[in-house]
C-alpha cells in the first residue's frame, strides 16, 4: 500500500500483492461500493417485507436471481468488458477504461477491483427486478434485487480474495482464484466467471493453464494496443499512454 500522512483510507493507493487477509477485510467494509450494496440490500428487503407475499413466491424470486446471476456476469465479462467496441466509440470509452480497462493493466489494483456504482447498480437491477417483478410483483423484484446485490458483494469478496498475496487452505477459493489468475495473468480470454464457471464450460471458454500453452500478449491491455490506440485515442488520453506490460515490470521499469 501507499499512503501519506493525513490522508483519508481511499485516498491512497491499494494493493492486494501487498496487503494481508486481515487488511482487506478492514479495506472491503469501508469501501463506499460495498456500503452502498449492503445498506440497499438490507433497505430493499425491509421494504418487501412490508407486502408480503406467499413463501414460496418470495423464495422463487431470489432463487430466480441466485440462477441468473452467474450468467449476466459471464455475458457482461465476456461480450461487454472484454469487448472491442466500448473503447471504439468516445462517449463509451471512459467506462470502458474505468470498468475494466484499468482493472486488467493493474489487476491488483484495490480502487479499481470494485466496480463502479454508476454502472454497476443499473446492471444489477436490470439483471434481477424484471423477473422477481414476475414471480411476485413488487415484492418479488425487491427480494430479487437484494439478492443481486448480496451477490454481488460476495463475488467482489472473492475477486478481493483471487488476487490477495494469500493462498487459500479452501479448495473452492483456492480452484477460483486459479481460473481467475490465468484469466488476468496468462489468456484474457477465457475463465470469465469468478465464483462460477459452469458457463465458462458451457460456451466452451474455460481452459486449464496447461490447455494454453502461450500466454496472451493482450492479457493486460485488452487488445487496446499502441495501435489502436492511434485509430481510437480517448482511451490513451484518459490514461496517459499506452502500456502492455505485467505492472510490477513497469513500477520497476
Amino acid at each position: 500500500m501507499v499512503a501519506k500522512a493525513g490522508q483519508g483510507f481511499w485516498n491512497r493507493r491499494h494493493h492486494l500483492d501487498r496487503m494481508t487477509l486481515r487488511e482487506l477485510v478492514v479495506a472491503y467494509f469501508q469501501y463506499p461500493a460495498i456500503i452502498a450494496y449492503l445498506g440497499l440490500a438490507a433497505i430493499s428487503i425491509g421494504y418487501a417485507l412490508t407486502r408480503p407475499v406467499p413463501v414460496v413466491h418470495a423464495a422463487a424470486a431470489v432463487l430466480s436471481a441466485v440462477l441468473i446471476y452467474p450468467l449476466a456476469w459471464y455475458a457482461i465479462h465476456r461480450w461487454i468488458l472484454h469487448s472491442r467496441w466500448m473503447f471504439k466509440v468516445p462517449v463509451l470509452a471512459s467506462t470502458w477504461k474505468r470498468i475494466h480497462y484499468d482493472h486488467h493493466q493493474d489487476p491488483n489494483h484495490l480502487e479499481v477491483l470494485f466496480g463502479a456504482l454508476p454502472s454497476t447498480l443499473p446492471t444489477i437491477a436490470i439483471a434481477t427486478a424484471p423477473l422477481g417483478w414476475l414471480i411476485a410483483g413488487e415484492s418479488g423484484a425487491l427480494l430479487a434485487f437484494a439478492t443481486g446485490l448480496l451477490c454481488t458483494a460476495f463475488y467482489e469478496f472473492c475477486h478481493c480474495i483471487q488476487h490477495l498475496s494469500y493462498k487459500p487452505k479452501n479448495r473452492f477459493l483456492a480452484d477460483i482464484k486459479a481460473r481467475h489468475m490465468a484469466h488476468h495473468f496468462h489468456d484474457e480470454d477465457g475463465n470469465f466467471g469468478i465464483t462460477n464457471f459452469f458457463w465458462d464450460r458451457l460456451f466452451g471458454t474455460f481452459y486449464e493453464r496447461q490447455d494454453r500453452p502461450n500466454k496472451s500478449p493482450n492479457v493486460f491491455c485488452l487488445g487496446y494496443t499502441p495501435e489502436m490506440a492511434q485509430r481510437y485515442p480517448k482511451v490513451a488520453q484518459l490514461s496517459g499512454g499506452v502500456v502492455v506490460g505485467h505492472p510490477r515490470q513497469r513500477d520497476k521499469a
